[in-house]
């Protein structure tokens, strides 16, 4: 048996092929249990997000074309279409490519952390779904025990490496109480959810939108619990607030340095930090003039994203180390499943069980008892003991819907016998 790990990501195809084969939630234990049943795969795991869709299998390596035409079928795509698109590895490659996707070294976003939760997530799904043995057990515990010790012992989570968080970043370094400022969104596009949200983690509370189109700005407002306004209220928004983050999509500038100067007025000049995200600029250049202001621009952020993303490539170099180490760790008591150490201890214990039933008939003949009815109880008794532990395995994985076990003893006992 092989350890499988085939799927698309960002990497390999576009948005839209990889919408095609995504599963929504409500459609994974169907999913994951079809799979199973088939007979070619003992355990799986599916990790399906809006950047990948996997399949982890723990299965013979030759049935790969066969998983593959599954997951077409599946999701009705035609399989040579599909595979153009398609990525595998397996055994060692592909438990590393598990924990460097647990990582987040294998994100969008290097060392983004919310693909952990993500594959934590999928993996309760298969748990529900009983397409989880003790292999994929151990397996995914083991990825996310590296990725935790790869976010406790490299910065590769560390450093904004997206200008919406490094504006929030910026916030902070220079307020350093950030949590009681006033915040004034200007725009309420996708870039201003972004920031909106990243300032929420932080613990700001005031937080007001405004906006040319009044309904978007009421939409973000009541995502994050802030106070909607129309574009036109900017005079009256700049002097209450202490950070201002705009990121329009106007033609021309909306903050112009004369509105700044009559709210730094009103503020007795108390400091403001601008951050201008748009392009064209938001904010006219000349603001960056007046004393007690603070104004960066896209610009000035995305220098402070490439130096942090040079940063998390250096720690993703010690984390591909971690996950050797983990790899090697995980490999070795794989091998320590050493089929002729099991078939040792089944066959001594079944030994110890014959012995036992032979030496409770021979007494039995010893004391006179007729000899065919000695043979007859030691034919029920050895048949009885022998099926006692699988016939309460076999209950026990129905009850818990453990379907690769149930497939592994189906098998079993489907093989004709050999007289």
């Amino acid at each position: 048996m092989t350890i499988l790990a085939l799927g698309i990501n960002h990497k390999t195809a576009t948005v839209g092929i990889r919408e095609q084969v995504a599963f929504q939630p409500e459609q994974l234990e169907m999913a994951l249990q079809s799979l199973v049943q088939q007979g070619k795969v003992s355990e799986t795991v599916i990790v399906s997000t809006c950047n990948r869709t996997e399949l982890y299998c723990h299965a013979d390596a030759a049935e790969l074309q066969s998983i593959i035409e599954w997951l077409a079928a599946y999701h009705q795509v035609p399989s040579a279409e599909l595979t153009q698109y398609l990525y595998h590895h397996a055994d060692a490659e592909a438990v590393a490519h598990l924990m460097s996707v647990a990582s987040g070294l294998d994100s969008l976003v290097l060392g983004e952390p919310q693909i952990l939760g993500q594959v934590k997530q999928a993996f309760q799904h298969a748990r529900q779904a009983g397409t989880v043995g003790s292999v994929f057990e151990r397996l995914f515990q083991s990825a996310f025990a590296t990725a935790k010790v790869i976010r406790t012992e490299t910065d590769v989570g560390q450093n904004a490496v997206s200008v919406a968080y490094a504006a929030v970043n910026l916030a902070k370094h220079i307020f350093s109480a950030v949590q009681g400022a006033e915040v004034l969104l200007v725009g309420a596009g996708e870039t201003a959810e972004l920031v909106a949200r990243h300032l929420r983690e932080q613990g700001v509370r005031k937080i007001r939108v405004a906006n040319r189109t009044v309904a978007r700005a009421e939409e973000l407002a009541h995502l994050i619990d802030g106070e909607a306004y129309a574009l036109s209220s900017l005079k009256e928004l700049l002097p209450k607030s202490d950070i201002i983050i705009s990121s329009t999509a106007s033609p021309v500038p909306v903050i112009g340095k004369g509105l700044v100067e009559s709210a730094l007025r009103q503020r007795r000049h108390k400091p403001m930090l601008f951050i201008d995200l748009a392009v064209p600029r938001d904010i006219e250049e000349q603001v960056n003039d007046l004393e007690d202001i603070y104004l960066y621009t896209v610009d000035d952020l995305q220098s402070i994203v490439s130096r942090n993303l040079e940063q998390r490539q250096h720690a993703a170099t010690e984390a591909r180390d971690i996950i050797a180490r983990y790899v090697d760790e995980f490999t070795a008591w794989m091998l320590s499943l050493n089929s002729v150490d099991l078939l040792r201890q089944y066959r001594q214990t079944s030994e110890q069980i014959a012995q036992r039933q032979k030496e409770r008939a021979l007494a039995q003949l010893a004391a006179g008892k007729d000899p065919q009815d000695v043979v007859q109880e030691l034919t029920q008794r050895l048949t009885k003991t022998l099926l006692h532990s699988p016939t309460l395995a076999i209950q026990d994985a129905g009850r818990r819907k453990d379907f690769s076990a149930l497939a592994a003893y189906q098998k079993l006992f489907n093989e004709p016998s050999q007289d």
